[in-house]
């Protein structure tokens, strides 16, 4: 294959980005710089899409300048003082406009406000320490969390503690997840261990569900395109902006060596990534990573060309099977979303 001048190599790229620059990209994705209740469009076939757009204006204009009285924390070990909730929770399947809703509200409040996917918020406090985490968000108006999932029982208890420190502090929190809060961790590790933390969570949340068919999938064939080398080629040959070409196990190989949190700094600047000789995958692990390099995909709406095995069905039936099926549908429907984009 002979790739056009202007291609590069995503394995070749080592990205790096200090804790201010990752603070820096908690804002909505460009995708969602104007979302707003008023072009959410509810399906009408789905009431709960409505009354989420109604929950969704009730929680911003009930967002308060200072800390609520009582509280003394989102996991405290006593019984709760009854207060007016300090979260939204969102949960849904893929594709009913969680995410747009979320930014609707986040352009929605004032004052100091983040927004960020789960894996962002952990991997800042990673890259900060605890302690100076919560002094960065502690007073925020609003903290907003997308795609909100515990993986493990490290996240569980740093999520915990770091939420319950900004509710003490006057932060609401909104977020959406694929998974109701009191089955977080379910099928992933011993949620029975971390029971009491996660049902503190969701009594602090006024949990919406909502429902729906996923937008992504209701004009474009169930299957992500899949390739031949010389469709590629052809492809490659047509694209103005800056495109990656790598095999895909060599991608798996070097997300190994970035850190999640830095996959963000992977893809800027590219308008689209190949991916040739794609195959089923081997391992959870290289599953995960491609979740959330999908997910950064997804968010910058970067176009994927790829060759060999539909990325749509890179995931086994054993990984579809286990706790962390509800990640890889996800990242299956923006696969499709993002190899059938124009």
């Amino acid at each position: 294959m002979n790739p056009a001048p202007t291609t590069l190599r995503l394995t070749e790229r080592q990205p790096t980005l200090a804790a201010s620059e990752l603070l820096g990209h908690l804002a909505p994705p460009p995708q969602f710089a104007h979302a707003s209740l008023q072009n959410y469009v509810p399906d009408p076939a789905h009431p709960s899409q409505a009354e989420a757009v109604e929950a969704i204006r009730r929680f911003a204009e009930g967002a308060p300048d200072a800390a609520p009285t009582g509280l003394r924390g989102l996991f405290a070990r006593r019984t709760p003082v009854v207060v007016e909730k300090a979260g939204i929770y969102l949960d849904g399947g893929f594709g009913v406009g969680k995410t747009h809703l979320l930014a609707a509200l986040w352009h929605r409040v004032g004052g100091r406000k983040y927004f960020g996917t789960f894996i962002e918020y952990t991997a800042l406090v990673g890259a900060l320490g605890y302690q100076q985490a919560v002094q960065q968000f502690r007073g925020a108006r609003l903290i907003a969390i997308d795609e909100f999932e515990l993986d493990d029982p490290g996240d569980t208890m740093v999520m915990s503690r770091l939420l319950g420190e900004l509710v003490a502090s006057g932060s609401r929190i909104a977020a959406t997840s694929n998974t109701p809060p009191h089955a977080l961790g379910e099928g992933r590790f011993a949620a029975q261990d971390f029971l009491r933390e996660i049902n503190a969570l969701a009594d602090r949340f006024d949990i919406r569900r909502i429902d729906g068919e996923d937008y992504r999938k209701r004009d474009i064939e169930g299957h992500a395109v899949a390739l031949t080398p010389e469709e590629l080629d052809a492809r490659l040959a047509a694209e103005t902006g800056q495109v990656t070409v790598d095999r895909f196990d060599e991608v798996l190989t070097h997300l190994s060596t970035v850190h999640p949190s830095r996959y963000i700094g992977l893809i800027e600047g590219l308008s689209a990534i190949a991916l040739t000789e794609v195959a089923p995958l081997r391992n959870q692990t290289d599953a995960l990573r491609l979740v959330a390099l999908v997910d950064r995909l997804y968010d910058a709406q970067i176009r994927i060309l790829a060759t060999g095995t539909p990325l749509d069905r890179v995931f086994t039936d054993d990984m579809l099977a286990g706790g962390y099926r509800k990640k890889y549908l996800r990242a299956t429907s923006r696969m499709i979303a993002l190899t059938t984009a124009s």
